[in-house]
């Protein structure tokens, strides 16, 4: 028995093929071609409604835009989150552009160059502190201005989010003043008379283990509560990070995002006083996004090489770094994968999908289950909604960028 690989919820078929937010994929590549990224609005305006309604009332939902920074996606994301998270200056013009008011913007980043810290105090955005250093430029840069510099400290706490596929905290990091260093720099941050917001507490992504992000969320509310009582005033936000994964592989499970929640809920419930007045937030990127996006992609040639059946398409890793396998990871797996023209057939037999760049590394799957596939079919990659476009080399070897449309 041939196994097709699994499909995330929310995709149907229209007459045998791929259905992408009520429209057959054939008919979105005869307005854009391909490669075409597809982000469907509706799966993501789902994706918030739930988490709405598992997160506590207490709890506000951030968008990190590098995710996906695609301007009218973050224009429209503007209007259903509390906040926008950005990593460079670049990110902070989107979100500006977009509308969302600066006092609800923050700006974490290690490497935050003079004139990006410039752009944030002037438009009133609230600068993470990644270290005593950069708080020395930022205040420079605030007094030169005649403002008040507008920040929050970003701690690298003394705690790992177990099972999560990028680790940001505990251990030696880049990001963040570590816990133990941190009352000493908010003393100085008092003395200055810096607007003070409060804490980024943020320890891994990518983590489909609720246990995992339960421990972590109620540590890390333990640590801020520990921290407030140095700070210059009780702080008014503590951004708790975010973490909650997507399940790509086969053998991932989806997390189970209302036990996060009610665990959520209690921890908060039972919060020390120095945290009452406390606004807490949850960053999410990868998580609102990632399987809202489709990567649509054309055969352009079929070869068999040694018993093997090759797919060759117009698209691959300059505009999917992360589907073939080279964005952080250790072991090569495969992304859901389909042939979208012929969606609604059975699987009949094994064929390897390979982009158009020479180089090895330009695999899209190994050895996937597909109807038989020939020149002009369209290959659908799933969970394309984040770090696709904006996180692969589109330069790379001169080929053309992919279009991108939120539908």
């Amino acid at each position: 028995m041939i196994h097709p690989a699994r499909v995330p919820e929310g995709f149907g078929t229209i007459g045998g093929e791929l259905a992408i937010a009520g429209r057959a994929a054939s008919a979105w590549t005869g307005e854009s071609d391909t490669p075409l990224f597809l982000y469907d609005r509706a799966l993501i305006a789902a994706r918030i409604a739930r988490l709405r309604a598992s997160l506590p009332d207490a709890v506000a939902l951030h968008y990190a835009i590098k995710a996906n920074p695609l301007p009218e996606l973050v224009a429209w994301m503007a209007g259903q989150v509390d906040g926008l998270d950005v990593a460079s200056g670049g990110e902070l013009a989107v979100a500006l552009a977009a509308g969302m008011p600066p006092e609800r913007i923050s700006f974490a980043g290690p490497g935050k160059r003079d004139g990006e810290l410039e752009a944030a105090i002037v438009a009133g955005a609230t600068l993470n502190l990644e270290s005593a250093g950069e708080y020395g430029r930022a205040s420079a840069i605030a007094s030169r201005l005649g403002r008040r510099l507008r920040a929050a400290l970003r701690v690298n706490p003394d705690f790992e989010l177990k099972a999560s596929g990028m680790r940001m905290g505990g251990g030696p990091r880049q990001f963040g003043v570590d816990a133990d260093q941190a009352p000493a720099l908010l003393a100085r941050m008092a003395d200055a008379g810096t607007d003070f917001q409060g804490f980024q507490i943020f320890a891994g992504s990518q983590n489909l283990s609720a246990a995992s992000l339960i421990e972590t969320q109620a540590r890390t509310v333990a640590l801020a509560a520990d921290l407030a009582a140095h700070a210059p005033v009780p702080p008014a936000h503590v951004n708790i990070g975010g973490g909650y994964g997507i399940p790509y592989f086969p053998a991932d499970r989806a997390l189970d995002l209302e036990a996060v929640g009610a665990a959520l809920a209690q921890t908060l419930a039972a919060r020390p006083p120095a945290l009452a007045r406390t606004r807490f937030i949850v960053e999410l990127g990868r998580y609102l996004v990632g399987e809202a996006g489709v990567y649509l992609t054309r055969v352009i040639d079929r070869k068999v090489s040694r018993g093997e059946t090759f797919l060759v398409v117009d698209g691959g890793l300059h505009h999917q770094l992360a589907a073939s396998g080279n964005f952080g990871t250790v072991v090569r797996r495969n992304y859901p994968l389909a042939n979208a023209t012929r969606f609604a057939e059975p699987a009949t037999g094994i064929a390897n999908v390979v982009g158009c760049l020479c180089t090895p590394l330009d695999r899209l799957g190994d050895k996937v289950a597909l109807p038989h596939t020939g020149v002009g079919d369209l290959i659908a990659v799933f969970m394309a909604g984040a770090y696709g476009a904006s996180a692969s080399p589109a330069a790379f070897l001169g080929h053309p960028p992919a279009a991108e449309r939120f539908v």
